[in-house]
């Protein structure tokens, strides 16, 4: 039995009873005592109070300690206790980011599993993505996208399509995508907006078939594309499509996976697929290999390796995009002159049309992702001829 130290009872009482001047380090240390004397009345404000302090935490060696402590405690609330569950979850949740932001992956994933099986599947399919384990993350994005009912998102779909595809199931990913993609077409159909998310769409679902060789439908979704792109240069958007930017942006990065390292538990690698949730230690990883890439660029434009130099500065552009495209601000200013060396580069290849459609294609949606539609449809037709 824990002895009580009821002078410390006392003095956290009267701290309590104060006239609300009490710091958040202060009021931790008071419901830490009491939580010991009154579990059910001060254990979950001892959980409040240690995330709060958490969030203003800019430490991350704190971070881990705080949430950990935070972590237990939860834990010890009773189980039918109002808004056990929610606090749990956002405990556990700051728990495996701090020791992700240190690292330690092993300690992170099990948070993680934990939070998966508490129905919280979709931090774990994250990570089980970045680890290369695509098979299993796949199996978690369809209770995650099933869960929400017959018409999906955007997110639960493109993630799920994109593990299905690293795990080196192309028709499951392709059947997915194009649920996606009738869903999109319903929303032009019926509210008039989502046009140019369906073109960006349609692209990627065209380099989904390219891969693995199915021409014909990579064909068909790039004229169904071309077609859409050219009502847009010619009578607008109809209605703006929220997080257009967003959604090209995912999948713009998503198309540069093949180009990486492949992702495993000792070498992990960004979830492409998703532009949320990424673990930090991955996030920093990532962008950290833009030094080397520059390098190495620097010594492919020496000597003039042309074919390399295009495909290394497609994958620094892809991580700027990841550093900074979500600001918005300057938005088609800040990027334009990127996307504009990847086609000047690649035209300067004459017997390498893939190249050079390549980067046509990603500059066109760029520009569709900028609501720039009319020179998008200008490099996207040169991209179709060069393909078609």
């Amino acid at each position: 039995m824990v002895a009580i130290d009821h002078d410390a009872v006392l003095r956290a009482r009267v701290l309590l009873l104060g006239s609300g001047g009490q710091s958040r380090a202060e009021l931790v240390g008071a419901y830490r005592v009491l939580a010991e004397v009154s579990p059910k009345a001060y254990t979950p404000k001892l959980v409040d109070a240690l995330l709060a302090l958490y969030y203003e935490s800019r430490d991350p060696e704190v971070d881990v300690v705080l949430s950990e402590e935070a972590s237990r405690a939860a834990r010890r609330m009773e189980a039918g206790a109002p808004d056990r569950a929610e606090r749990l979850r956002r405990a556990l949740d700051a728990y495996q980011a701090s020791l992700f932001t240190l690292g330690r992956r092993t300690e992170g994933r099990a948070i993680c599993e934990e939070l998966a099986e508490a129905g919280r599947g979709e931090r774990l399919a994250t990570v089980l993505a970045e680890e290369g384990r695509f098979g299993e993350a796949a199996e978690l994005d369809e209770v995650a996208a099933r869960k929400g009912g017959p018409e999906q998102s955007f997110w639960d779909l493109v993630r799920w399509a994109a593990n299905l595809e690293g795990a080196g199931q192309h028709d499951a990913a392709s059947a997915v995508f194009r649920e996606l993609l009738a869903e999109t077409r319903r929303e032009a159909a019926e509210e008039g907006t989502g046009l140019p998310v369906l073109v960006c769409e349609l692209v990627h679902f065209a380099r989904m078939r390219e891969s693995v060789g199915d021409g014909a439908s990579a064909a068909a979704a790039r004229r169904e594309a071309l077609g859409v792109l050219e009502g847009l240069a010619t009578t607008g958007e109809p209605r703006n499509s929220n997080g257009l930017r967003e959604r090209w942006r995912t999948l713009f990065v998503l198309s540069g996976r093949a180009a990486e390292p492949a992702a495993s538990p000792e070498f992990p690698m960004p979830p492409f697929g998703t532009e949320h949730g990424w673990s930090r230690d991955v996030r920093n990883g990532f962008l950290g290999m833009l030094p080397g890439l520059e390098a190495e660029a620097a010594g492919l434009r020496e000597a003039e390796r042309l074919p390399e130099l295009v495909d290394v500065r497609r994958r620094i552009g892809i991580r700027v995009v990841v550093r900074d495209g979500a600001h918005h601000y300057l938005f088609e200013e800040r990027f334009t002159p990127r996307f504009d060396e990847g086609v000047t580069l690649a035209r300067r290849l004459p017997d390498d049309p893939a190249r050079l459609a390549r980067a046509l294609t990603d500059r066109s949606m760029f520009l569709v992702a900028a609501r720039s539609f009319e020179r998008a449809y200008a490099d996207f037709a040169e991209a179709v001829a060069l393909l078609d």
